[in-house]
This record gives structure tokens, C-alpha cells and sequence, in this order.
């Protein structure tokens, strides 16, 4: 390939796009302001946690280096992608602070580049960002004209912690939100020599585009709590089951199956920040996004509504066991993981909380500090319990069996995501709990029975 590129900012998603666009044969140097994250990938090594990355950095160790001088990456390379954080603002909108820092430093490179030289920005922002926000330091800095001498996109990534490098390779589609048709067409070039599928690429102004990621990630969140509001309905009806109603109504092709799934609710570094952030331009834009805000209140509440369902049977000292402790399978971040927020909970309830998760014990017990107690066993775990929380639909906590259960009789499982149903439902030695179905058929069916009733 004889683009070359740079990235500037070398997290999970910047370091997976580097390893990934090397993969396919291009030279990509990376750029970063952390020291060590410069002499990981240097040493051929990832800097971050990330599925295949150490693997992928060192199979392409010749085409990937990285250094802390944004000029030098500029000047040799022809795109670059800026990839830096964007984190929530006391508003409620996304900071800019860190991309305005990275366009200082391009558009110093770029008044001693004289070719032209694409910039994409990867990071999610509001409408306006990109153009009103991070452009006029570009020309300032630079002393150049955008369209004219150097072009500028805004492009996300749509992509999940745990498979970053698949979904950057294999997107559901490109969006390209470009300054000229110039810019445009150079990203769009660059795509189709990266990506392993043929993904339709959209092409649009920038301001549409960020509207569009924006969108894309809160309209996802309304569904997966809709899905969470069905489970909540469903367990108080006769024979209630919300994977029944969620199958049926995901068979229609104006909703489908994705992310319909009633459990607990989302969490991460994105999903939660986003529907805050689409309020915040609705108001601002004197438009409005109830919808929006609701979706963060409801997905929120979710874990209280857990534990007002334990609360009876939880005794001052009760051992609860929550298995799953980041904010989702392949994972490591328990950034607003629910999970998080259940252990807090429980243990303010007066419960002795433990915990187990694949890969997130570290970051979990530097969040939780020593109110929760964090195993490396996932046997030990179970066998101190008395009542556990399944969180986190891990294929770890999938392959759990009976036997695993057996120690105590009368132990109590509740299963957020139901799948040790088959396994534990009819198991004489546990009382099983699955969030979405009724447990208690009798009292549900009776309150129907007095809500529909015609004789009185």
C-alpha cells in the first residue's frame, strides 16, 4: 500500500486501527504523549489490553513504530487519524481538549509539510465540533487553507471493547463525514484497501456524520433498554418470559434480534455518556431528546431493581458472590459496568460481598478498594457463597454446571442474563432466580385476575 499513515493516540481503539491497517501491508506510525505506550509498541508489544493485539503488533512489528513527536509522524505519512479521548464535560457535551491539543501539534507539523495531507478525526463528538471547533485551529497553527492544502473527515469507528481489531476490519458500514469531496474520496480510497468486507461507505457532510454516530449509539441504548423494561414487565406475569416476547418481536425486520436481550443494563466508556451528550446538543439546539435522557434514567435504575428483588433475602453478613465484574464479557474496563454498582449496593445493604471475573479482578479492586472482596477462584467464589449474581453472560460463568452449586442447599442464584436456566431450574439444591421470567406464577396470575375482573 503506498498511503502511510499516522495515528495519533495509541488506547485500545488507536493501537488496534495501527496493528490493523499494518496488517494490511501499510506503514503506520503512531503517536502518543505516554512514554511507555511508545516503547510497548517499539519493543513490538501492545500497550494496551486488547483481543489479538499483542499478537497483531508483533507479525507486524517492521510496518509499525511509534514515537512522542507529533512532526515527525506528520512528515511522514500522507493520513492521520486522530484518536484521543473526548470525555464527558461538566455540560453534559464531550471535551475537546485533548483534540484541540493533538490539532495544535498537526497544525505545527503541517506549516512545514508541502504536500497535502489528510487529517480524519476518529473521536466521537457533537455536531459542530469538527468545523466550529477543531478546524480553526488547524489553519491557525498551520498557516494553511483546508480543502486547498490539506483535507479533513470526520470518521468514527463503530466497534466493541473485546473485538476492536475485527470491527475496525469488518464495519457493518463506513461513515465519512468530509470537509470536500477531495477528502472524501482519498478516506474513502484508503478504506477499501484496509477493510477485509465490502462495507458500504457513506459519505456526507461532517456535521451530519456526527450527528450519526451519536445516533447510532443511542438508539442502540433505547433498545437495549426496552428489552430491560419487557424482562421487568415479564416477570410479573403468569408464565412471564422475556426471551419468548423478545424472540417473537426481533422476528419482525423493523427491530430485529441485536441488542434486544432483557438482563441488566449497558454500561462502558461509551454507551452511558451518549445519551447525555444527545441531550445536551437537543437543548442547546433548542430541540429536545426525552427519549434520550429516559433511556439513561431507566438503564440507571437497573441495578437497584436487582437488589430490591434480593432484598428479603439478604441477612446482615450474607455472603453474595457476583460473578462478572466488568461492564461486559472479553473485558477488562468496569467503567459504569452495572456490575460495579450491584456490589456497592449489596454491600451497603449490609452483605459480605465477593466477586470473581475473568479478566477485570485487577481493575475491579481498584475501584471497589476493600469493600467488596475480589477472588482469583472462580471455585473459591462459589464455595463461600450463598447467594450469587450471574452479571455477565461470560462463557466462563456459561460453563458453569450443578456441581458447582452443590456445597450449600438452598443456595440462591439469581441469572441477570438466564443462562444457566436448562442447568439449574429444576435443581433441587438451588433456588434459581432469572431476571425476565416469573417465579411466581400464582400471585402474578391473581393480580391480573383483579385487575381484568367484570363480575364487580
Amino acid at each position: 500500500m503506498s498511503v502511510q499513515f499516522s495515528i495519533v493516540g495509541l488506547g485500545k481503539l488507536g493501537a488496534s486501527m495501527a496493528a490493523a491497517i499494518a496488517s494490511k501491508g501499510a506503514h503506520v506510525i503512531g503517536v502518543d504523549v505516554n512514554r511507555r505506550t511508545i516503547e510497548a509498541i517499539n519493543a513490538g508489544h501492545a500497550p494496551v489490553q486488547e483481543t489479538g493485539l499483542e499478537e497483531l503488533i508483533a507479525i507486524n512489528r517492521e510496518r509499525i513504530r511509534a514515537t512522542l513527536d507529533h512532526r515527525e509522524a506528520i512528515l511522514n505519512s500522507d493520513v492521520t487519524f486522530v484518536v484521543v479521548p473526548t470525555p464527558s464535560d461538566e455540560r453534559g457535551a464531550f471535551s475537546l481538549q485533548y483534540a484541540a491539543r493533538a490539532f495544535r501539534e498537526i497544525g505545527h507539523a503541517l506549516r512545514d509539510k508541502d504536500d497535502y495531507h489528510l487529517v480524519v478525526l476518529t473521536s466521537t463528538v457533537l455536531p459542530g465540533s469538527t468545523r466550529f471547533g477543531l478546524l480553526p485551529i488547524l489553519e491557525k497553527e498551520s498557516g494553511k487553507m483546508a480543502g486547498r492544502d490539506f483535507g479533513l473527515c470526520y470518521s468514527p469507528e463503530f466497534i466493541a471493547l473485546g473485538s476492536v481489531i475485527h470491527d475496525f476490519l469488518n464495519p457493518d458500514f463506513v461513515l465519512i463525514g468530509e470537509y470536500d469531496e477531495q477528502s472524501g474520496a482519498l478516506l474513502e480510497t484508503c478504506y477499501r484497501q484496509i477493510l477485509e468486507n465490502n462495507a458500504p461507505c457513506y459519505r456526507m457532510s461532517i456535521e451530519n456524520a456526527e450527528l450519526a454516530k451519536i445516533a447510532v449509539n443511542s438508539f442502540i441504548t433505547m433498545k437495549i433498554t426496552f428489552a430491560n423494561v419487557l424482562a421487568a414487565l415479564c416477570e410479573q406475569l403468569p408464565g412471564g418470559d422475556v426471551d419468548v416476547v423478545t424472540s417473537a418481536i426481533g422476528a419482525d425486520s423493523r427491530i430485529g434480534h441485536k441488542y434486544l436481550k432483557g438482563a441488566l443494563g449497558y454500561g462502558g466508556p461509551c454507551f452511558p455518556r451518549d445519551n447525555i451528550a444527545l441531550g445536551f446538543i437537543a437543548r442547546a439546539l433548542g430541540c429536545q431528546a426525552e427519549q434520550a435522557e429516559i433511556t439513561d434514567r431507566i438503564n440507571r435504575s437497573l441495578p437497584k431493581r436487582v437488589v430490591e428483588i434480593l432484598r428479603p433475602l439478604v441477612r446482615k453478613d450474607t455472603t453474595v458472590a457476583i460473578l462478572g465484574l466488568a461492564y461486559k464479557p472479553f473485558s477488562h474496563v468496569v467503567e459504569e459496568s452495572q456490575s460495579i454498582q450491584l456490589a456497592r449496593m449489596l454491600s451497603e445493604l449490609g452483605a459480605n460481598v465477593i466477586g470473581y471475573d475473568p479478566l477485570a479482578n485487577e481493575t475491579a479492586r481498584a475501584e471497589l478498594g476493600e469493600q467488596v472482596i475480589i477472588l482469583d477462584s472462580l471455585e473459591d467464589c462459589l464455595s463461600r457463597a450463598e447467594i450469587v449474581v450471574i452479571a455477565t453472560p461470560d462463557p466462563v460463568f456459561r460453563g458453569l454446571r450443578r456441581t458447582h452449586f452443590g456445597g450449600k442447599e438452598g443456595m440462591i442464584v439469581m441469572d441477570c442474563w438466564r443462562i444457566l436456566e436448562k442447568e439449574l431450574k429444576d435443581y433441587e439444591n438451588v433456588i434459581y432466580l432469572p431476571i425476565g421470567k416469573s417465579v411466581h406464577d400464582e400471585a402474578n396470575a391473581r393480580r391480573l385476575a383483579s385487575l381484568w375482573d367484570c363480575s364487580i
